[in-house]
């Protein structure tokens, strides 16, 4: 089952031995100490995990009306913290405002373009701040028509109206779907659709290596888009509101479009919260699916704000003198948990930057690090690959020695990839905390806590508190140690998803018909012989590129919309910077040149269809592609094809086998 990602599961053994304990001094300051409280406290959480969640959720967040039951489970469907209400808004802002807290930056903010005298422009919010925009900006929305349980899309750069458009839509109980700034159009017309939005928060542009995004033209674009039949998918958008950014010149349509300058100055800044209901909808999230639909994740209110809240103060440390930068934009689950509501939640300090970590020069991330003194410093291995392949020159430049811990997300990271990490920017002093999760969890799953777990390059070592992983079988039994199979989680947790918007079938279906009762993560895992868990990678059609999911499925989908296309097949291949990387067969129809102009051609009309991230890295022309009789095509085959491998395995079951001799001889 894993044959495809057994490099990743080999080298790993490598490192098995190489333990690196918490650095000296650390654990005397740290929220979690030594090993021996990490796992009373995991053990309190799973063996009594009502108790123990009731506690936590008293003493993290502030709540409005209490509970009257922590948990309740039917299975697939959990409630946590029945009855009770809060507003995330509230618990992210107000709970601060009566605190020496209440002056304290709570957004640091740099733009990508260079500003006067420093590089780039500035901006900072101290928590007072931040609440007056975000009551100015929920009474703009309520202007323009929104109330609660209504969904607005938020399309915007990674600007700090991004995390206040956010938390202006929490605090009114307005259902947020945040779109990434890469996306297409028509990524931005299919989730107006799927979730029935009414509103869309935008920008003239964003700016992203020099270069100005043209967002608003992208919404233009995509109110105007029809399905087959001739309806309009976002017929359903009543109002846009417009950021000005980049003094990109825009169409106004007038009745439809305001500017949010013009908007904020017809409000007060007096906005009370919302008190919501604990499992009311606070945002929907999509995520590449192994169709060609994306999937809209659910997130509800009390038990991810729980989630997000305690893993951000754990798994980070987070101390009152942090200045802490998560450089996820807010268009992915990250920048939701670890850029806006964990960090805020806590009281924090997050930094937010706006565009390319090579931009100007490769040492843009180690210039913001030094001039604002980051502490804590959280990234994605794709990102570290590229430090690396740019050369230790760059951060030898910039003094890094403000930093006190390294973090990583959105894929394994390859030893090598950890220890160049550890030992260039952080000095080896810093703790690397190698984070599991996904948007579906909402938090961080598997982790090392830095001041008490021992840690290895390359694994995420151990489960946070409440979560039970196990790897199991095809059959759902747990396999043996330092086996590979299956990751699921066999017991509900406060921060999971709550569903698929509008598809709970789809839920069912996706997550928890694998393995009965238990919440199957489509990751590949082990289990080295000290319990740390490897993370080996997907196993079904999502493939994470440069930590972006995407489906496989989408960008066949893609491609096959061009009528030069006959049919595509799309697989993923190792790759040293991104992880993995797109590969797609295509047949084209007769009459069509298979030329390198066509796949060109074919790269920017992926990048329009879906966006940016989901350009394949190489399109391979083909006469026909490897099919079984009944007409499926053997993805495993063109897998082994795509990564220059030997053909293995059973092709009995193969339609025409000189399609298989064909494509492994064809040049590119």
């Amino acid at each position: 089952m894993l044959a495809n990602n057994q490099p990743a599961n080999i080298s790993s053994f490598q490192h098995e031995d190489r333990v690196f304990p918490p650095p000296k001094g650390f654990a005397a300051q740290a929220h979690i100490k030594s090993m021996a409280q990490y796992r009373k406290l995991y053990n309190e959480s799973v063996n009594s995990p009502e108790k123990f969640w009731g506690k936590q959720a008293k003493e993290e967040l502030v709540w409005f009306k209490p509970w009257k039951k922590v948990l309740e489970w039917k299975a697939p469907f959990a409630k946590w913290f029945v009855g009770a209400k809060l507003n995330v808004s509230y618990n992210c802002l107000d709970r601060h405002l009566n605190t020496i807290t209440a002056n304290k930056a709570a957004l640091i903010w740099e733009g990508e373009p260079a500003g006067t005298g420093v590089l780039g422009e500035e901006r900072t919010l101290t928590y007072k701040q931040l609440h007056r925009e975000v009551c100015l900006f929920a009474n703009v929305l309520k202007r323009n028509g929104l109330k609660k349980g209504d969904r607005a899309i938020i399309y915007l750069p990674m600007v700090p109206e991004a995390a206040i458009a956010m938390l202006a839509c929490a605090r009114i109980g307005v259902v947020h779907s945040v779109v990434f700034g890469g996306f297409s159009a028509q990524s931005v017309a299919d989730r107006i659709h799927d979730c029935q939005a009414k509103l869309v928060i935008t920008a003239d542009g964003g700016f992203r290596r020099g270069a100005i995004v043209p967002l608003k033209q992208n919404v233009d674009d995509a109110l105007g888009i029809q399905n087959a039949s001739g309806e309009v998918l976002a017929k359903t958008i009543q109002k846009v509101i417009v950021l000005r950014r980049a003094n990109n010149g825009i169409h106004i349509q007038e009745g439809r479009d305001v500017w949010w300058h013009r908007e904020m100055d017809n409000v007060s800044a007096d906005c009370p919260a919302e008190p919501m209901d604990s499992e009311a909808p606070l945002f929907i999230l999509y995520t590449s699916g192994s169709t060609g639909k994306p999937k809209g994740i659910l997130h509800t209110t009390g038990g991810y704000l729980l989630g997000a809240k305690m893993t951000s103060k754990y798994v980070f440390d987070l101390q009152a003198m942090d200045t802490y930068w998560c450089t996820a934009d807010v268009g992915w689950v990250t920048g939701h948990s670890y850029v806006v509501y964990g960090p805020l939640a806590n009281g924090a300090t997050s930094l937010m930057y706006e565009g390319a970590p090579n931009f100007p020069e490769p040492d843009r991330f180690w210039r913001i690090v030094e001039k604002y003194g980051v502490t804590i410093l959280y990234t994605a291995p794709t990102a570290i690959r590229a430090f690396m392949k740019w050369g230790t020159e760059w951060p030898r430049k910039h003094n890094l020695s403000s930093l006190r811990l390294l973090g990583t997300v959105g894929e394994p990271i390859n030893p090598e990839a950890w220890i160049w990490y550890h030992e260039v920017i952080g000095g080896k002093r810093c703790p690397i905390v190698d984070t599991w999760w996904q948007t579906e969890t909402g938090g961080i799953m598997i982790t090392p806590l830095p001041g008490a777990t021992p840690t290895k390059p390359g694994t995420a070592t151990l489960p946070f508190f409440g979560v039970l992983p196990e790897v199991v079988d095809d059959q759902g039994k747990a396999v043996p140690r330092n086996s590979g199979g299956k990751l699921v989680i066999r017991k509900p947790w406060p921060s999971m998803l709550r569903g698929i918007w509008g598809d709970m079938q789809r839920y069912r279906d996706t997550y928890w018909s694998e393995v009965k009762g238990s919440y199957f993560t489509g990751d590949g895992c082990r289990q080295d012989k000290d319990g740390y868990f490897w993370i080996v990678g997907r196993i079904d059609d999502v493939l994470n590129v440069a930590g972006h999911r995407i489906g496989t499925a989408e960008v066949e989908s893609a491609l096959v919309s061009n009528h030069k296309v006959a049919e595509a097949a799309v697989v993923g291949r190792p790759d040293d910077l991104k992880g993995q990387a797109l590969v797609a067969f295509v047949t084209v129809k007769g009459g069509v040149t298979a030329d390198q102009k066509l796949r060109d051609e074919l790269r920017n009309h992926v990048a329009k269809e879906i966006g940016p991230v989901a350009k394949p890295d190489d399109i391979r022309f083909a006469e026909a592609l490897p099919k079984t009789r009944s007409g499926k095509i053997m993805r495993r085959l063109l897998k082994q094809i795509a990564s220059g491998g030997e053909i293995k395995g059973d092709t009995t079951t193969l339609e025409d086998l000189s399609v298989l001799a064909r494509l492994s001889s064809s040049e590119e």
